[in-house]
């Protein structure tokens, strides 16, 4: 029977991660036993560059952990070596480790934790196919910029023809202009990114 040093320092172990996985909106459990260093290194690197942290517990412990979070139905999930990565971004752990788990076929997911339900590995399958949202951004941008470049195009295309039958050029490249240059502008215009 383990001392009673041994279960309070295993008590504490257990509030340290409670308190460290606070606030994270998505856990992605993983199994990486077979990565090389080099993987294991590699993937950690681009874990942390995203602000997603990593870490390999201890079942048990994760056990606990989780149902002082006050999750259940886990225990299925935690068998074998289990990998944790989890962060405010909901996104990120799922994107990372999926890429990963393709790349590296020794790797494998095991579910997760989206926005506080337990999530199968199916859920966080989806979860890493939604775009980031700076792609997202763009297609927004795109979407709504597109109905203006259609008609700079038309506007163009109708001042051309009116030039080679003998119109009055000057007046429709005139009017073309503004159009073709304003929408230039504005599809070299950023999409802002809405404060979080």
């Amino acid at each position: 029977m383990p001392s009673e040093k041994i279960l309070a320092a295993k008590q504490e172990r257990v509030e340290e991660l409670a308190k460290s996985f606070e606030g994270a909106a998505t856990f992605v459990f993983a199994s990486t036993r077979g990565l090389t260093v080099a993987q294991d290194t590699k993937m950690r690197a681009d874990l942390r560059a995203a602000g997603v942290k990593f870490e390999i517990i201890k079942n048990t412990t994760l056990v606990r952990v989780f149902e002082k979070l006050g999750y259940e139905g886990l225990e299925d999930t935690f068998k074998g070596p289990t990998a944790v990565a989890f962060s405010e971004n909901i996104v990120a752990p799922a994107k990372i480790l999926a890429k990963y788990a393709e790349e590296y076929e020794p790797m494998e997911l095991k579910g997760g934790i989206i926005d506080g339900k337990v999530a199968s590995l199916e859920e966080i399958v989806a979860l890493s196919k939604v775009p980031d949202p700076e792609t997202l951004y763009t297609q927004l941008a795109y979407t709504m910029l597109f109905p203006f470049t259609k008609l700079a195009m038309l506007v163009k295309a109708v001042a051309e023809k009116k030039e080679e039958e003998g119109g009055a050029p000057a007046q429709a490249e005139a009017a073309a202009e503004p159009v073709a240059e304003a929408v230039a502008a504005e599809a070299e215009t950023p999409a802002e990114t809405p404060a979080e």
